[in-house]
């Protein structure tokens, strides 16, 4: 039982950083640090986004709407956390 609670906490963890550079890319090409012209990032951001988008695209549909700025990744990192919170106190 214990292995299992480990490999979850690894795949959040993961999630989390999945979640953290996509952002980190989006804000680079947001203010032109990182040209769209370059495929590489593209492809990234992309590849990073077909991942997330079955864990954000629920979250986003019950959120209200808030214009311009996306909250759905702070909701779903902060619902990990909690998830590894209440996970870690299981007796095992």
């Amino acid at each position: 039982m214990s292995a299992l609670i480990q490999i979850i906490g690894l795949i959040m963890n993961v999630i989390v950083m999945l979640v953290i550079v996509q952002f980190v890319i989006g804000l680079l090409f947001s203010f032109n640090v990182v040209n769209s012209s370059n495929q590489f990032m593209v492809q990234v951001y992309r590849s990073i986004n077909a991942l997330l988008e079955p864990v954000l695209g629920p979250i986003r549909r019950i959120m209200p709407d808030t214009g311009a700025i996306d909250f759905s990744p702070l909701v779903l990192i902060v619902l990990l956390q909690i998830l590894l919170i209440i996970l870690s106190s299981v007796p095992y």
